[in-house]
């Protein structure tokens, strides 16, 4: 089933499969052909397999004189995803891609609202094969999916459910449970490498959500740095548990992008609750990989809930304590490991959080230290980027620290701090559950921006939290309004967006 597909001529059209005409032996010609004439499936040879690393190992190549599968390895009757404790083959999930994209109306994208893991694998590539653009928003809220699709003249929105306040133009999903009859001999599709298949966007935690383009030879580049990390670690052929949704760069790459381009399966849920975790690692065989975030994971090893065996725990979107990664490889007897990456960037760096490491860049990516960031070059970046997060670099450049971002910096009165390292220690108090430090907008006296901070401790009174922090922060630096909240509004991967901060603070004051 495997297949790469490089055109011979113009004429890339959608739908595309592959056949092999008539190879040298230096060479490999292949041929792009509609769906409607299906074409005979490549095997990926020798060869051929040290020409894809090599693509990507040799950035930035010609991704318009490239075709790439869009499910890239693994046999025909390989599971890619887990449902209700029964695997869905290659087989099967293609022919419902299939039957899903005959039916999607004609636009330039869609807005994939699926909550199940399944049904959002399907529609993706669905949407992908209709030469439409995945929109993935922040978030599903009703306002957020509006503020999307007003940016994009002409777009529709896709789901396995209807949502209470539906969006225009929505597009219901038909039932994914009966597959359809398919031939034997059909292909797997292939896709230009320079095609955009989504538009993800930033969660807002630093202001308004921004888009970011993703190319299908961008995905199929970050991919292979995951798997080569977790090839290291589990060995190939593992499952995949995710807390995360898919729309989330992160929840895309670790349970959409692997399934896809790598010899593993995912789990169709998206549990929540640490005994909705035990139920779903249960419901896939061994080895199991646990994608995950800090905030899931505290709730997963203060529950003492039991899990079946797992090879490994992935975490990102939010710093991991070393105390936090400690205790949950103690607990579920596995390594952690924390990746690095951006929505603009994908991921680019992992580490083991337990023993404080130094953060490991994934093969082809460089770091550059600015003075108000790092510029990141990497395979899946088609021109570098520059992140606000600061680092130090280690043993030649290989290895980094991070410093804290460049927005978080503080200096007042000649006294300087970061955001990140107040939250810590505000976290750090006994009885704070929850917690955040920010600074407001607009100034007081002499320019100074007040610094905020709300926090969850139910046994704690806002006077006892602001004597701990008098112990251990400058005075300059005491958050003034400090605000008792019942939760913080984290969104489902566990990330505060600014707007809903600065909302909580003001319904507060």
């Amino acid at each position: 089933m495997n297949g790469l597909c490089m055109p011979r001529g113009p004429g890339r059209g959608r739908f595309s499969g592959c056949r092999e005409d008539g190879a040298s032996p230096n060479t490999v010609s292949i041929a792009c052909t509609s769906i409607r004439h299906p074409p005979i499936v490549v095997r990926r040879s020798a060869f051929m397999e040290s020409q894809l690393v090599s693509v990507f190992d040799n950035h930035p190549q010609d991704q318009a004189a490239l075709e790439l599968p869009l499910l890239a390895a693994g046999p025909w009757q390989r599971a890619v995803v887990w449902r209700d404790g029964a695997p869905v083959s290659a087989g099967h999930f293609l022919a419902h891609v299939y039957a899903v994209a005959a039916q999607l109306p004609p636009a330039p994208c869609a807005v994939n609202l699926c909550e199940d893991r399944y049904a959002f694998l399907v529609a993706f590539c669905a949407i992908a094969l209709r030469g439409q653009m995945n929109l993935l928003p922040s978030s599903r809220a009703p306002q957020a999916v509006a503020e999307v699709m007003a940016t994009h003249a002409g777009a529709y929105a896709v789901g396995e459910r209807r949502p209470d306040v539906a969006p225009a133009h929505f597009h219901h999903l038909p039932s994914l449970l009966q597959v359809p009859a398919t031939p034997a001999d059909e292909p797997v599709p292939c896709l230009p490498a320079d095609q955009v298949v989504a538009i993800g966007y930033t969660s807002g935690s630093t202001g308004v959500p921004k888009g970011n383009i993703k190319t299908w030879g961008n995905f199929h580049a970050s991919n292979a740095g995951n798997c080569r990390m977790l090839h290291a670690q589990v060995g190939r052929g593992f499952h995949v548990v995710a807390t995360v949704p898919p729309q989330h760069m992160y929840g895309l790459e670790m349970s959409v992008l692997l399934p896809l381009l790598d010899e593993a399966a995912v789990h169709a849920g998206r549990p929540f609750f640490p005994a909705d975790v035990a139920t779903a690692l249960a419901e896939v065989p061994e080895p199991r990989v646990l994608v995950i975030t800090p905030v899931h994971l505290r709730a997963l090893v203060e529950s003492g809930v039991r899990l079946p065996p797992i090879a490994a725990l992935v975490s990102a979107t939010a710093p991991m304590p070393a105390e936090l990664a400690q205790a949950a490889e103690t607990a579920f007897g596995a390594p952690l490991l924390e990746v690095f990456g951006s929505t603009e960037t994908c991921v680019v760096a992992s580490r083991r959080a337990a023993a404080d490491e130094p953060w490991t860049l994934y093969d082809g990516v460089e770091l550059h230290p600015q003075p108000d960031g790092t510029t990141v070059r990497a395979p899946q970046l088609d021109e570098p980027i520059t992140l606000a997060d600061l680092v130090t670099l280690h043993d030649g450049g290989r290895r980094f620290r991070l410093c804290g971002r460049h927005a978080d910096l503080l200096d007042i009165a000649g006294k300087r701090a970061s955001l990140g390292d107040l939250t810590r220690r505000l976290l750090a108090i006994p009885g704070v559950k929850d917690g955040v430090m920010l600074q407001l907008d607009g100034a007081e006296g002499l320019g100074v921006q007040r610094i905020a901070a709300l926090a969850v401790a139910p046994d704690l009174s806002e006077a006892a939290i602001l004597e701990a922090l008098r112990r251990v922060v400058d005075p300059v630096f005491l958050p003034r309004p400090l605000k008792r909240v019942e939760a913080l509004p984290r969104n489902e991967t566990g990330k505060l967006p600014r707007a809903a901060l600065l909302a909580l603070l003001d319904s507060r004051a």
